[in-house]
């Protein structure tokens, strides 16, 4: 009997520990699977964020963000005056117009940007690459576009009868909203008309710094026309750069913007001359009341127009890899004018 009591409880505790042991296997295997799970959301979500940052384009918001400040800036100095609560919802208003242009630009320049993704591969043309891709699909950049336009209307809205900054504050907010919205949507497509470009220096040169100062003060002062000049031939020059890796997708596609009516050579003459100007209204802005050192911190900016001036005259925009590169360095031309005349004032 006691051996066989204990035969039993030997069985007993087997049969114990091999359940133990399957249920510790099984309860393994679950946690692992659902640690695989846990982990493949983390990268999902990673990578959802990354395609909204990419689509976006937050590097490119500086364009329209350091004129902003420019503006807030000079009513700061000029008229001391200065409301935080208006400043936010006035920069807020900006990026969500040029959140409006961009998205809006990606769905309606799909067909062209496939294009250029099959001819080059440069960061600066051809769209983000996010819906040729297949990452997401091409109607969220529409909807997007036109949520962010209502959105930017809204805080016009409530600048103007709430905070009170002025009759002309939704007028202003509609030359940037509207021109930004349909250049590149149909049927309006101001991108493929010839004046698309003329359109963007006015809305990333004059209006922002302009409207900024008027939010804040409710007037314009005159210093504020005369050095949106070189900010509006640069960001104009930014665009029209950009249309050169982009030549061939926009002459399959009937994208007739100002380079496909022009041709590259003459477009080459086009940007010397506007990138000059830019620089000579830079140097000259002494004589309309702004501070000499403009002309000595503008000194680098200068340097590295020219080289893009001598790079254009000798034909290396035919160079893709050159091409490139002086598209980054153009962007650095635009945001250095902006930054140049805020570090004049500060």
């Amino acid at each position: 009997m006691l051996i066989t009591g204990i035969t039993l409880l030997t069985r007993k505790s087997t049969v114990h520990e091999s359940d133990s042991r399957f249920f510790t296997k099984k309860d393994l295997y679950v946690k692992t699977r659902r640690n695989e799970f846990r982990c493949f959301m983390q990268n999902s979500n990673i990578e959802k964020i990354k395609t909204w940052f990419v689509l976006s384009r937050p590097p490119f918001h500086t364009v329209g963000i350091l004129p902003f400040i420019l503006g807030t800036l000079l009513a700061y100095k000029i008229n001391s005056v200065f409301s935080l609560e208006i400043f936010l919802l006035g920069v807020s208003g900006v990026i969500l117009i040029m959140l409006s242009t961009y998205h809006s630009g990606e769905y309606f320049d799909y067909q062209g940007d496939v294009i250029s993704n099959r001819l080059h591969d440069n960061q600066f043309a051809g769209g983000t690459r996010i819906l040729p891709h297949g990452k997401i699909s091409p109607k969220v950049p529409f909807w997007t576009s036109i949520v962010t336009l209502i959105l930017a209307g809204i805080i016009g809205v409530i600048l103007q009868f709430v905070l009170k900054t002025g009759p002309y504050t939704l007028l202003l907010g509609c030359l940037g909203a509207f021109p930004g919205f349909f250049y590149s949507t149909k049927p309006v497509r101001l991108v493929q008309r010839g004046v698309g470009e003329i359109f963007i220096g006015f809305c990333y040169g004059w209006l922002p710094v302009a409207s900024s100062y008027y939010i804040q003060t409710g007037v314009i002062h005159p210093v504020v026309h005369w050095m949106t000049i070189p900010i509006a031939l640069t960001i104009f020059n930014v665009i029209f750069l950009n249309e050169y890796p982009d030549y061939e997708a926009d002459k399959s596609t009937g994208k007739k913007n100002l380079l496909y009516r022009i041709g590259k050579k003459n477009g080459e003459f086009l940007y010397v001359a506007f990138s000059l100007l830019a620089s000579a209204a830079v140097i000259a802005s002494p004589f309309f009341g702004i501070a000499f050192k403009i002309v000595y911190l503008y000194l680098p900016v200068l340097t590295i127009s020219l080289f893009i001036v001598v790079m254009m005259l000798r034909g290396k925009y035919e160079d893709k890899k050159m091409l490139e590169k002086l598209c980054g360095l153009n962007i650095a031309v635009n945001l250095g004018t902006s930054l140049v005349y805020i570090l004049v004032y500060i």
